[in-house]
């Protein structure tokens, strides 16, 4: 047996050949040729897409240290669904700042983002980082905690699934987005 897609047109041929007969359809009922049109609305796209990108990097630019926004993006690229629960965020004893909360899939993440590093780091010695609590204090967790710590943030995952919460761990302990140097 031979390779049977041989035979097939390259897709950038079988694009333009697309475009032709779109072209050549429209010329018939007596329109103006669309190319320019196609041509027009493509770069708008583009440059809309483009704009759409640079208005999200501005929303949410590379820093450095973590903002919400760039936890949810990395949590998107890592392929986790992430749905933001609105309405639980309760102090937590030993964090000095109330988390943000989300479901992935069965699992809870509380996620607690810090003005600094140094901010994070006091909380996090006064931590029993194995229970994410403060010692001996009895654990406020449904099941044992993941305690995450990457820059300005802390996450603690809920969760039984020790696949699910390596793979958070990876993506969260990659680093937030740093800026771009070469500016």
């Amino acid at each position: 047996m031979g390779r049977w897609y041989h035979d097939l047109p390259e897709p950038r041929s079988l694009l333009i050949a697309v475009l032709l007969l779109a072209c050549d359809s429209g010329q018939r009922r007596g329109e103006s040729a669309p190319s320019a049109s196609v041509t027009t609305n493509t770069n708008a796209r583009l440059s809309g897409s483009t704009a759409s990108r640079d208005s999200a990097a501005a929303l949410c630019p590379p820093t450095g240290m973590w903002a919400l926004c760039s936890v949810e993006k990395r949590l998107r690229q890592s392929g986790f669904v992430a749905k933001r629960v609105r309405g639980e965020s309760t102090q937590r004893p030993g964090f000095a700042v109330s988390p943000v909360v989300y479901t992935l899939g069965r699992a809870r993440l509380e996620v607690f983002i810090y003005p600094n590093e140094m901010a994070l780091r006091s909380d996090i010695r006064g931590l029993d980082t194995v229970t994410a609590t403060p010692p001996g204090k009895p654990g406020t967790w449904e099941t044992p905690p993941v305690l995450i710590r990457s820059m300005n943030l802390a996450a603690v995952l809920l969760t039984d699934n020790q696949r699910q919460a390596e793979r958070l761990m990876l993506a969260l302990t990659a680093g937030a987005p740093q800026p771009n140097l070469s500016r």
